[in-house]
């Protein structure tokens, strides 16, 4: 047998014994009690102590008063952890602000019935619309306002 042979024969036997040779992913460690097992299968939010309606109210209202959605005047109530929000506002995003205020100031769950008004849709459905145009026009295309030099900053 040439060298050369030898020497191919001798690489692939030793691809072919280290292609078979792969480790399992290891097993999870079964936790030691069932203490920890129920600890290891609780929800982080089981972790915080429990929190009264009132205190958790009080702080939702002390958010939405820091935050620029206050001029909604939107209502509050909180009931076994669960917050309710009622209102109408002229800006869409409030009623999602309003819902993370509502869950950063501790509210487990939050309803929200905050209506939107008929112009706020209106007005993002055009935003949605004038964005989906832009992002429609390509590169090298000419734009509208390109007959208008660029100002340096």
């Amino acid at each position: 047998m040439s060298p050369m042979r030898t020497t191919a024969a001798a690489i692939l036997v030793g691809a072919l014994a280290c292609a078979g040779q792969t480790r399992p992913a290891p097993a999870p460690h079964p936790p030691a009690t069932a203490a920890a097992h129920q600890r290891a299968a609780a929800p982080k939010s089981a972790a915080r102590p429990a929190r009264s309606d009132a205190a958790i109210e009080a702080d939702i209202r002390a958010r939405f008063a820091k935050s620029k959605i206050n001029a909604d005047k939107f209502q509050v109530h909180v009931q076994g952890g669960v917050a309710t929000i009622e209102g109408r506002t002229n800006v869409i995003q409030h009623k999602g602000v309003a819902t993370r205020m509502a869950k950063t100031g501790g509210a487990l769950a939050v309803n929200n019935h905050v209506q939107t008004s008929e112009a706020a849709r209106q007005k993002a459905a055009d935003n949605l619309e004038k964005g989906r145009r832009r992002a429609q026009i390509k590169r090298g295309d000419a734009r509208s306002d390109a007959a208008q030099p660029r100002q340096a900053r």
